[in-house]
């Protein structure tokens, strides 16, 4: 069996060398749509915590760029921000599969760059919100997308040359499915080739609906009381600040849906224990590396907002991320701060690969690969959060309160009519690491140019916002690094 081999560029001293010739490592991407991290959304993954922590590494400050679907999929894919990608949000008007995405950002996103270094590559689920399923993006040679956005029944696949409907069967398990026979259909191929398997799910998003082998099994449990749970907050930007108490009739629902968002993650347990014995059936294992990831995190109740992500509170745009594969740290935590950006650049020299200079983001396998002699340097660093909100005539909903002139979005019945987004709700943040300080700093533009600030440290709740405590040259100096990274691109994002 021919094998496809990279150097290896291995730690040897003072100096670096290529002191042997190692098969491609393989690549197996799974990402979650909506998971928290800080309402232990990682808890009905018992059994993936285990392989990917006690044989991985598990790092505790990874971050989405953009908490919304879309934007953060298509940063994923790109190594982009989504100033630099183009899409803002949601919808074809904000660049989610839209023309920009088509003839310039898709063609040399991740899958094609690694097809094109010799991968066999795979990908099955959500892609982007608005695919439609018209031909099979670039960089794929087997591709399961989905139709729009995440479903659990009644869906449409682009399905390589064709689409087919489903009507009953379970889509993370039908994912399961597919992904295990193209594995194995690669694995016993007489020239094997490396692959990069990439798997979304629609667990943990709306409708929230569990495998029927799952239904009830959380039912014994609420949602998170945090300090900051059904407590409306004063302090905050126009749009959380306009939030009222909610009734008891709505916390019934948000309880719901948060053990609906646990039992939907199980069927991902399960898939993940699958995919780790077959690697282990075909001795590859120990040649792959697993990445376990969201596109964004998600708000319960939180200062009384039902039910959301678009805000940028740490449930929001803190993300699992969980890694396993060749010479990855076993058993360790990496507080070094990471972005979702930074996954397709460590992808790339995982795979032998330069990083090409439109990246964005930045690589952490050096990071991992010296984990034992970490830089103290190593754990600072500043990332950047951007928002753009939605919101327009036609996102009204006659059953709330509000006119269309309002551009209020995310209006419904079950979030006791709280809109969770609106035309101006745009901001951008600072997610701030450095000499021992844990800070987030947003500047928002609406008509108040609000401002927000938190030290994670003393309030990691986020529930006393010190924006306009902050010194003038702190403020300052704030201003002056969202200035510079709204408009950076390539090396110059990595402050």
């Amino acid at each position: 069996m021919l094998l496809h081999i990279i150097p290896i560029l291995l730690y040897v001293g003072p100096t670096f060398g290529f002191i042997q010739q190692l098969p491609s490592p393989n690549i197996l991407l799974l990402l979650t749509d909506d998971q928290d991290v800080e309402l232990h959304g990682m808890y009905p993954l018992q059994q993936t915590t285990k392989i990917l922590s006690e044989f991985g590494t598990k790092f505790t400050n990874a971050y989405t760029n953009t908490p919304l679907c879309c934007p953060a999929r298509a940063s994923l894919l790109t190594g982009q921000y989504a100033h630099n990608h183009m899409t803002f949000n949601n919808s074809l008007n904000g660049g989610c599969n839209g023309h920009q995405w088509h003839t310039i950002f898709e063609p040399r996103a991740l899958p094609v760059l690694l097809q094109k270094h010799g991968y066999q590559t795979f990908f099955g689920g959500k892609y982007l919100n608005q695919f439609k399923g018209a031909e099979v993006p670039p960089g794929w040679n087997e591709f399961y997308g989905l139709h729009g956005n995440s479903r659990y029944y009644n869906y449409t696949l682009r399905e390589n040359k064709r689409n087919v409907s489903y009507a009953n069967m379970y889509l993370t398990d039908l994912l399961r499915d597919r992904v295990v026979q193209f594995i194995h259909n690669v694995i016993s191929e007489h020239d094997q080739k490396p692959f990069f398997a990439m798997i979304s799910p629609p667990a943990a998003h709306a409708p929230f609906t569990p495998a029927p082998r799952h239904k009830g099994v959380y039912s014994h449990v609420r949602a998170l009381r945090t300090p900051s749970f059904n407590t409306p907050s004063k302090d905050k930007h126009w749009l959380v600040r306009s939030a009222h108490r909610l009734p008891n009739s709505t916390v019934v629902t948000v309880d719901e849906y948060f053990q609906k968002r646990w039992e939907t993650l199980l069927a991902v347990d399960e898939m993940m224990v699958t995919l780790v014995s077959l690697l282990k059936e075909k001795q590859c294992l120990d040649n792959t590396y697993i990445i376990y990831t969201s596109d964004n995190g998600y708000h319960l109740g939180q200062f009384a907002q039902p039910f959301d992500k678009r805000q940028p509170y740490q449930t929001d745009i803190k993300v699992p991320l969980l890694i396993r594969g060749p010479d990855v740290p076993v058993g360790l935590l990496m507080h070094m701060p990471v972005s979702l950006l930074d996954i397709m650049p460590t992808i790339l020299e995982w795979a032998g690969l330069l990083v090409p200079n439109y990246i964005d983001g930045r690589s952490f396998r050096y990071e991992l690969l010296q984990m034992h002699q970490m830089n103290p340097l190593s754990q600072q660093r500043v990332l950047l959060i951007e928002y753009w909100g939605e919101g327009n005539d036609d996102t009204y909903n006659p059953a709330c309160p509000g006119q269309h002139t309002d551009h209020l979005a995310e209006c419904t019945l079950d979030a006791d009519c709280h809109c969770q987004d609106a035309w101006n709700n745009t901001y951008t943040c600072i997610r701030d690491f450095r000499f021992k300080r844990d800070r987030i700093f947003c500047e928002f533009k609406d008509t108040e140019n609000f401002i927000e600030a938190y030290d994670l440290i003393q309030d990691p709740y986020q529930l006393k916002n010190i924006g306009y405590e902050l010194l003038p040259n702190e403020r300052a100096l704030y201003g002056l690094l969202l200035k510079n990274l709204t408009i950076c691109a390539g090396k110059s994002c990595h402050i």
